[in-house]
């Protein structure tokens, strides 16, 4: 039997893979995708994801002065809302293992004006290029599930946070109403991919991305995670009925 055989897999969407492959794939989609990402978000929740990312920074207990990590933070988004917060004297350091992500969302911010009091770096949630005790906040918004390795990028959160510090995670996952489910499914996996066909020419990227939700672990089994990771107090609040959550864990 071959040593591949024996080769250790993971999810890429419904798809088991190779881990070592999976960086890669997850790489190709977004760069598919990144001139169109607010294209997909708006297709993925019919708009809805501008409030769910507002009401995330406001619930975020960021605050003027406070240093924090936007992680999968490409497209700006979030450093965007976070700006005012921190203000003159705070930092947003914005990561993405992304170069195409980054280089939109640089250039995004940058025709609004807003590059003051931000920092770009591409990196990867698993082994993050900071010392120990770094942030006052780690944040990262519909990235997580693209993560091969969620449980080392959760302990690398955590590992550089400061003390009291918040690590805020904003996510698609499991809807809570039943009623809902079918209707939600059939958004997912039979208009998606037609939309992202139509509008952006690329169907298998929104594929991929309506099946990586499902792969993704629900409230309770992503609590648990971060709490494996060494983050306290964590708490989970459920947005438009569980299809996305936000968690908070705390380093105390």
């Amino acid at each position: 039997m071959s040593e591949t055989a024996h080769e250790p897999t993971t999810h890429f969407g419904f798809r088991d893979v190779p881990i070592a492959e999976k960086q890669h794939l997850v790489g190709q989609v977004f760069t598919s995708v990144a001139r169109n990402y607010d294209l997909m978000n708006d297709l993925m929740s019919f708009g809805v994801h501008r409030l769910w990312k507002r009401f995330f920074v406001a619930t975020s207990g960021v605050r003027a002065g406070d240093r924090v990590l936007d992680l999968a933070g490409g497209t700006g988004d979030i450093a965007a809302l976070l700006l005012p917060v921190v203000g003159a004297t705070g930092q947003i350091v914005i990561g993405d293992i992304n170069a195409a992500m980054l280089r939109v969302g640089r250039d995004r911010l940058l025709d609004r004006g807003l590059l003051q009091g931000l920092a770009f770096q591409q990196m990867n949630a698993e082994a993050l290029p900071f010392a120990d005790a770094s942030f006052d906040a780690v944040t990262i918004a519909f990235g997580l599930r693209n993560v091969t390795d969620k449980d080392a990028a959760l302990r690398e959160m955590r590992r550089v946070l400061k003390p009291g510090g918040r690590a805020l995670v904003l996510e698609f996952s499991r809807v809570t109403q039943d009623w809902l489910r079918p209707l939600y499914d059939l958004h997912s996996f039979k208009v998606l991919p037609r939309l992202g066909r139509l509008f952006a020419h690329d169907a298998d990227s929104y594929q991929y991305l309506a099946e990586s939700i499902r792969k993704h672990p629900d409230q309770a089994t992503l609590k648990a995670m971060m709490e494996n990771a060494g983050l306290e107090s964590v708490s989970v609040h459920n947005l438009s009925a569980g299809i996305v959550a936000i968690h908070r864990g705390y380093k105390l």
